[in-house]
C-alpha cells in the first residue's frame, strides 16, 4: 500500500540542476520567497548541542512578546509551520474544511489525507460575501496568501471566527508571510476558542533550514498539539536561535524597511518589461501570465529558478539578494521579450 503522494515546492534546486544540466552553484534561486538577506546566525554554544531541549527556557514568553499575543494564548513551539499543518487535521473528526485556491497546497493535502472533505474557497467566493462559511466546520486561511499575495484584513477574519465559533468550528490562519507587528495579524487576539495562528521563522527571518515556528491557540488545541508532537519536538539549537532572532528587534526593523523597497523594485522591474499587474508580499511577486510555462523554462535555461504554477498559469518570483543578483535577473528578463510578446 502506498502512502499519500508528496507535493512539489519551491527550493528544489538539485532537481532543477539535473533537469537543466547546470551545476547547483551556478543558479540564482528565486523560487522560495525566503528573505535572501536573512538574520545573521550567531555561534551556538556546545552545551546547546549536548543537552536535551528544555521547555522551561522562556521561549513561549518570547514568542508572545514578539507578536503581541496575550498571556491567555497557549504557545506551542513546533519544527516549522509544516509540522502544525500536518498535525492539526488529526485533532478533529472528519469534517468540511475550506482552504484558499490557489494556496499553499500542503493545507488541502494534509486535511484531505486525514479524511476530511476539503472545499476550495476562490476569489469569486470571497467577492460574493461570506455565506459559504455556513457549510464549513474549519476554515484554513493563508494571510497574505501564498502564492497570490492576497491579503485579508483582521476584521473580516474575526467575523469568520465568530461564525465558526458559534458551532464549535476552527479558524486556522497561516501567517508565514506576515511581520510581527502587521495590523492584519490575529496573534494579539489568539487564545480564543477555535482560533489557531501559525508563525514561522522561515520566510521573513530567512531561516527556513532551522525548521522553527510556533502555534498560538486555545488550551484544548494546544494540549492536543503537544500530545501528538511529543517531547522535544523543537531541537535545542532551534529553540536557542529562535529566541534570539525574535528578540533582535533592531534587525527586524531594518529588514522590514529593506524588504519593502526590494519588493517595490521587483514589481517595477517586471512592469518595466511589459509584465504589469503583479501582486505579492514583502518577499515575493506573483505574476499571472498565460505564457508562465515558457517564461519559467526560459529563465531556467539561464540558470534563474522561479516558481511555476499551472492553475492558474502564473509565476512567483522571490527577491534577489546582492546587487549582482538583481542585475542577473534584469538581464535574464530583458532577453526574454520574444517570449513575453507571445
Amino acid at each position: 500500500m502506498t502512502g499519500p503522494s508528496r507535493l512539489a515546492h519551491g527550493g528544489r534546486l538539485t532537481e532543477a540542476a539535473r533537469r537543466w544540466n547546470r551545476p547547483v552553484d551556478q543558479w540564482l534561486d528565486l523560487s522560495t520567497g525566503i528573505n535572501p538577506l536573512g538574520w545573521p546566525v550567531p555561534d551556538i554554544p556546545a552545551s546547546v548541542w549536548q543537552r536535551l531541549p528544555e521547555d522551561n527556557d522562556d521561549l513561549e514568553a518570547v514568542v508572545r512578546d514578539w507578536c503581541g499575543a496575550p498571556a491567555t494564548s497557549v504557545c506551542v513551539p513546533v519544527p516549522g509551520s509544516q509540522a502544525a499543518i500536518q498535525t492539526l487535521p488529526r485533532l478533529r473528526r472528519a469534517c468540511r474544511v475550506g482552504v484558499p485556491e490557489p494556496g499553499y497546497a500542503e493545507h488541502a493535502h494534509c486535511w484531505a489525507s486525514a479524511g476530511h472533505v476539503v472545499v476550495p474557497v476562490t476569489d469569486a467566493d470571497l467577492a460574493a460575501g461570506d455565506d459559504w462559511l455556513d457549510a464549513l466546520d474549519v476554515v484554513v486561511w493563508i494571510n497574505p496568501n501564498n502564492p497570490t499575495g492576497r491579503r485579508l484584513e483582521r476584521d473580516r477574519l474575526l467575523g469568520w471566527l465568530a461564525r465558526l465559533q458559534a458551532r464549535g468550528g476552527w479558524l486556522v490562519v497561516d501567517e508565514a508571510f506576515l511581520t510581527a507587528g502587521d495590523s492584519a495579524s490575529l496573534a494579539a487576539v489568539s487564545g480564543q476558542p477555535g482560533l489557531v495562528v501559525l508563525k514561522s521563522l522561515g520566510k521573513f527571518f530567512g531561516l527556513a533550514g532551522v525548521r522553527a515556528g510556533a502555534v498560538l491557540t486555545d488550551a484544548a488545541i494546544g494540549e492536543g498539539l503537544r500530545v501528538v508532537t511529543g517531547p522535544w519536538a523543537l531541537s535545542g539549537p532551534a529553540r536557542f536561535l529562535m529566541a534570539r532572532a525574535l528578540q533582535d528587534t533592531r534587525w527586524q526593523d531594518s529588514a522590514e524597511s529593506h524588504l519593502r523597497g526590494a519588493s517595490q523594485r521587483l514589481g517595477e522591474l517586471l512592469a518595466g518589461l511589459g509584465l504589469p499587474g503583479t501582486q505579492g508580499t514583502l518577499l515575493f511577486r506573483y505574476l499571472p501570465h498565460p505564457g508562465a510555462g515558457h517564461l519559467h523554462a526560459e529563465l531556467a535555461r539561464q540558470g534563474i529558478l522561479v516558481r511555476h504554477f499551472d492553475r492558474p498559469a502564473a509565476l512567483r518570483l522571490g527577491l534577489p539578494g546582492p546587487e549582482s543578483d538583481w542585475q542577473r535577473l534584469a538581464r535574464g528578463l530583458e532577453g526574454m521579450s520574444f517570449v513575453i510578446d507571445q
